[in-house]
């Protein structure tokens, strides 16, 4: 077990899980980090979009700081980052690159980037195309890389200079999704920001499903799509939906649909933080098609994987008892492999590793070696 150390995170947000994904995965993963008797600060960037809809609430466990500036954040910070254990920089920070140089020239500790878009991060690299929070040759800049994505995406990270990867995927905390007494009002309901490479899936297997099953209910959650979606008339729409909400919508549906991002489908191995929170809360799940989708969930016994409309009609049918048991068993998953406590632990033998190679290159170069 790691000793109780200090950690700063430079991420995109914390305090807002407005259209931000990331929100969830910090409060989990950090929570239980505190819980676990580390002392973790938070920073991110003041900006009007988050500072407009933040949803943190009463949670005092981790400090959470934010600057306005590059020039602010080294006024502000540069001692907690300077006495930190453990700095992570986190993927898509404003001023990613500048973020991340910095805290490698002020930081004694270990220093680690979170990729929470690993197949983003892979795809622009290896075509050499720009990638706005990181450069190309600053994986060799960090003691770690902790990615979302699991698979043979650690091993092409270390191929670009990292000069170690480790899988650190999203999780759930359980005390906040979790089964709740809730009426059924839909038979599908999807929750995620709008994406255009989601958009087709959607399409596919709700919205056509909602026009030829004109009976059935079905809601879509999340904030920034267009007004140019044809949204059935049998589709509820709700904008934006905070993290205590989450719960109460997922159970009030017979079943949630997954979907996933283009890259992340390609890849494979990329579990969405939707995907958990949905199966904590013991809802039965259906799911776009992709590779690792087994390694965290058994299809057909605890997830139900879809590729045409025809496949979502057919579970539509699927008895409610059997529906439910499915759903137990997505939650039993998770509460057994993926839960923040989980997560929490894979970091500390992550960063025990990274301190201990840290303070051998230090000892030997303090020793002339």
């Amino acid at each position: 077990m790691l000793n109780r150390c200090h950690v700063v995170v430079l991420g995109l947000s914390i305090s807002s899980s407005w259209g931000n994904g990331h929100a969830t995965t910090y409060r989990s993963l950090l929570g239980a980090l505190a819980r676990r008797g580390h002392d973790v600060l938070f920073l991110e960037r003041d900006v009007p979009w988050y500072a407009a809809h933040r949803d943190l609430r009463d949670w005092d466990s981790v400090r959470v700081g934010f600057y306005t500036s590059l020039e602010d954040l080294a006024c502000q910070y540069r001692s907690a980052v300077e006495a930190a254990d453990v700095v992570i920089v986190g993927s898509c920070v404003p001023e990613g690159p500048e973020v991340l140089e910095w805290a490698r020239r002020s930081t004694n500790g270990v220093l680690m980037f979170y990729d929470i878009d690993t197949p983003i991060t892979l795809a622009a690299l290896e075509s050499g195309q720009p990638c706005e929070y990181l450069r190309p040759d600053q994986l060799r800049l960090v003691d770690s890389v902790l990615s979302f994505t699991a698979g043979h995406a650690l091993d092409r990270l270390c191929a670009l200079g990292a000069p170690r990867a480790h899988a650190l995927c999203c999780s759930v905390d359980p005390t906040i999704h979790l089964p709740v007494v809730e009426e059924t009002r839909w038979d599908i309901g999807y929750l995620g920001t709008y994406a255009p490479d989601r958009q087709p899936g959607l399409e596919a297997l709700m919205l056509d499903v909602a026009r030829t099953r004109p009976w059935g209910r079905y809601a879509v959650a999340g904030p920034m799509y267009p007004d140019t979606v044809a949204w059935p008339a049998n589709v509820d729409r709700v904008d934006h939906l905070p993290p205590a909400a989450h719960a109460p919508f997922y159970c009030g549906q017979r079943f949630t649909l997954n979907l996933t991002r283009a890259d992340m489908r390609r890849l494979g191995h990329s579990p969405s933080v939707r995907l958990f929170e949905a199966a904590a809360c013991g809802a039965a799940i259906i799911s776009d098609e992709w590779p690792g989708l087994e390694d965290f969930f058994e299809p057909y016994i605890e997830i139900l994987p879809a590729a045409t409309r025809a496949d979502v009609e057919q579970y539509l049918d699927m008895p409610d008892a059997a529906r439910r048991t499915l759903g137990l068993r997505a939650r039993e998953r998770v509460l057994a492999a993926h839960t923040a406590e989980h997560r929490a632990i894979e970091f500390e033998a992550y960063a025990a590793e990274a301190m201990g190679l840290h303070q051998l290159a230090r000892s030997r170069v303090a020793q002339g070696q």
